[in-house]
């Protein structure tokens, strides 16, 4: 297994990152971490169609899941993950265009706190809008259940923290992510 360490500013000593260098670990990249209020208003948009994952679509989900990530192995993820469906708190979101599965999303949701946990969409439909909408259901779901912030995270300048800055969220801290050479 490579390592991997998430180092936030502040906890960046020299000390620390001269040690994970030599570890054999260097500075890969950056993660964001959103922060945002409760809203419970939602964008209305006639060809998306975002819906609220039952065990009948379960399948339909977790396919749509893998092909937006590119997993390579879709029937060990889908055995790895058919549990979240069943998971306290968790919420799963199948996004539609034109009625073909696009885009999924995750919702966590415990004590006040809404966490956006995971978000995929398909290659083909990328660029329609579908993160966003997706984003706007959550942030309004969560809202409804009384939560009193919402939070995710993103690759720096990623295409997800710019679908999180559009949906409202902010910028809460960034972390450095090191890994193995």
């Amino acid at each position: 297994m490579a390592p991997r360490f998430e180092v936030v500013p502040g906890l960046a000593t020299h000390d620390l990152c001269r040690e994970l260098a030599k570890q054999g670990c260097f500075q890969s990249g950056f993660h964001t971490s959103f922060i945002r209020e409760p809203d419970a208003t939602l964008a209305d948009n006639e060809l998306l169609a975002i819906e609220h994952v039952t065990r009948a679509r379960l399948d339909e989900f977790l396919d749509t899941h893998a092909a937006g990530w590119h997993v390579p192995d879709a029937a060990g993820f889908k055995a790895n993950t058919r549990g979240w469906i069943d998971e306290p708190g968790w919420s799963l979101y199948l996004g539609r265009i034109n009625g073909k599965p696009a885009a999924t999303g995750v919702l966590y949701v415990k004590d006040k706190v809404g966490y956006c946990a995971d978000a995929a969409t398909v290659p083909a439909f990328r660029g329609r809008g579908l993160q966003t909408a997706l984003l706007q259901r959550r942030i309004a779901d969560a809202s409804a259940a009384g939560v009193d912030f919402i939070c995710s995270g993103a690759e720096f300048l990623s295409g997800s923290h710019r679908n999180m800055q559009r949906a409202g969220m902010r910028l809460q801290f960034v972390r450095a992510s090191w890994t193995a050479l």
